[in-house]
């Protein structure tokens, strides 16, 4: 059971500095929906790897598994990734969920695979929020923004880079490239703009992950407000 974190010397020490203003920097948000099994996709994981490297870009990617019964089961596919994709369709209006699909900010959608994200990239203010680690423990801070709204908070494992090589399906006899894959989705409880703290222990993320990011957003899937991430190793 995830219970809000104990905060100790250093976890109030961190909370505090979160809440010290109004507001702190955030980093535009990108995710991509995307499968193995689709062969429109690796330009747009290849767009994903630049991106990530960009400052003021958290950039991930989430495979999801509707592609998997043509033939190549993707290993990295999420059932979480799926309900989010569709969920987002729900949310932003669209006739229905595509590969590959990048969502920006929880805002608005467009086709993977471009040069760029258009206008909204960079930083621009955001809730206060940080994230450490604390005897094995993952510990999300978020300092007090007062009329901030209902707002989940989420936690997301990933693995920074991964090669397939994919023997069926549409993308056969092909090496993939892959960057920044969530490997799972955890609801860490809701913010309305007060002062809060959670920890969720490391052996509770996915084994093949070494990174995380944290997401602070309206509820039912909005607008993100918040984020941050963080390599564990």
């Amino acid at each position: 059971m995830l219970k809000p974190a104990g905060l100790g010397l250093c976890g109030i020490a961190l909370l505090l500095a979160a809440s010290g203003v109004a507001a702190q920097s955030r980093p535009t948000v990108v995710e991509l929906y995307t499968s193995e099994g689709c062969s429109s996709c690796p330009p747009a994981e290849a767009q994903i790897g630049k991106l990530a490297k960009q400052d003021g870009i958290i950039a991930l990617a989430f495979h999801v598994d509707y592609w998997d019964s043509l033939g190549w089961r993707d290993r990295f596919g999420l059932p979480e990734a799926v309900a989010r994709q569709r969920q987002y369709a729900h949310t932003l209006h669209l006739a229905s969920v595509y590969t590959p699909q990048l969502v920006i900010d929880g805002q608005h959608d467009r086709v993977g695979g471009g040069d760029g994200i258009g206008a909204g990239g960079g930083n621009k203010a955001g809730a206060p929020l940080a994230i450490s680690v604390q005897n094995s423990n993952v510990v999300v801070a978020l300092g007090a923004q007062p009329q901030s709204g209902q707002c989940d908070v989420l936690l997301l494992s990933y693995l920074p880079e991964a090669v397939s090589q994919v023997t069926r399906g549409e993308n056969a006899g092909h090496e993939l490239r892959e960057f920044n894959i969530v490997r799972s989705v955890r609801k860490l409880g809701s913010w309305q703009g007060e002062g809060e703290s959670f920890s969720v222990p490391l052996t509770a993320l996915a084994a093949d992950a070494t990174g995380v990011v944290v997401l602070v957003q309206q509820r039912d899937q909005g607008p993100i407000i918040g984020a941050a991430s963080r390599l564990l190793r």
